[in-house]
Parts: C-alpha cells; sequence; structure tokens
C-alpha cells in the first residue's frame, strides 16, 4: 500500500520571499513535492493554462464549486475576484503518495490545518521586522506608496496569526530561511 502523501502550506506577508523559498525548494529537487494548482475565476494570462498555473473557472462555476463544498479554502481576494483550493488537489495527490505545498493566506492556511489535521505541516515565514519588510517593498520599485502601506498594513494583520502556525522561519538571510525551510519539511515528510 502507497504511503499517503502529506501536506505543507507556507504562509507569509507579501515581500518576505514565500515565492522566492518555494521555488528554490521545488528548484533543488531535493524534497518531492508538487505545486498545488489553485483555482481562480480570474481569465488567463497569456501564456497561462489551464490546470497548470490556475484551474480556471468562470465566475458561476466558482460559485457552484463553492456551493457544492469543493474547496478547502477560498477566498474572494478582490470585489468579485476568488481563488481557492479545491479539495480534489489535495486529496487525489495524497492518495498517489504525492507530497503537496501550497502557497496560501494565513486564513486558507488555517482551514487546511483543521481540514487535514497532522496530516499538515503550517510554516509561517516571518519578515526581520515591519520596517525591513517595507523596505523592501520600496526596493521591488513595482508598488506605489499608498498600495505599500496596504501591505504593510496587511501583513501586520496577518503576522498575528503566526502563532497558530506549526512552525515560524524569519527570513533576514534567504539561504538560511530556505534551509531552515527545507529541514523543517524534509523532517515533517520522514514523520
Amino acid at each position: 500500500m502507497n504511503k499517503k502523501g502529506k501536506i505543507v502550506v507556507i504562509s507569509a506577508p507579501s515581500g518576505c520571499g514565500k515565492s522566492t523559498i518555494i521555488n528554490s525548494i521545488l528548484g533543488t529537487g531535493e524534497i518531492q513535492l508538487r505545486f498545488s494548482v489553485s483555482a481562480t475565476n480570474r481569465a488567463p494570462r497569456a501564456g497561462e493554462e489551464d490546470g497548470v498555473n490556475y484551474h480556471f473557472f468562470t465566475t458561476e462555476e466558482f460559485r457552484n464549486a463553492i456551493a457544492n463544498d469543493e474547496f478547502v479554502e477560498w477566498e474572494q481576494v478582490y470585489p468579485g475576484r476568488y481563488y481557492g483550493t479545491l479539495k480534489r488537489e489535495l486529496s487525489d495527490a495524497a492518495q498517489r503518495g504525492e507530497n503537496t505545498i501550497l502557497d496560501i493566506d494565513v486564513k486558507g492556511a488555517l482551514k487546511v490545518k483543521k481540514q487535514f489535521g497532522d496530516e499538515a505541516l503550517l510554516i509561517f515565514i516571518m519578515p526581520p521586522s515591519i520596517e525591513a519588510l517595507r523596505q523592501r517593498l520600496v526596493k521591488r520599485g513595482t508598488d506605489s506608496a499608498e498600495v505599500i502601506a496596504e501591505r504593510v498594513d496587511k501583513a501586520e494583520y496577518e503576522i498575528s496569526f503566526a502563532d497558530r502556525f506549526d512552525v515560524v522561519i524569519t527570513n533576514d538571510d534567504l539561504p538560511v530561511a530556505v534551509a531552515a525551510t527545507e529541514s523543517v519539511i524534509s523532517a515533517f515528510l520522514a514523520k
């Protein structure tokens, strides 16, 4: 019988290096993880493929999936714009013995933990400080001062959930944070 696959969730405020850490871990191939494909009702962007980048739904399809309890977690991130993790995306992979990594927000992470319990590991990537996070966002040069202020406010809110995660890793040195994240995931998957 196959060993059942496990779930790793990584959450962090914008600008904390979450995507960089996940891509680094997936890029080495040392840990066998598949990236969970989220569902959305937004239109595909150039080069995006259904089932690869996202599961693309119409708004009606997404709302029907919500009504049919097909999501582990979902959020209306912006007015009329939905994102979520399909139950089948996780359960099918687990049944095949595949370990899945998710990049989702703190509320979604807690919903995954509630549903999957000890089969899910929640990792929160913490900025070294709010001021360091603000500087990273400014240095990116992609957002206005107003958007940066909104992201910092949201980060403070998200950080308030960190103590509900299994592990908190501070990213003040990217290679160290990647190594710590890899170590925690490896230990969890070995259990």
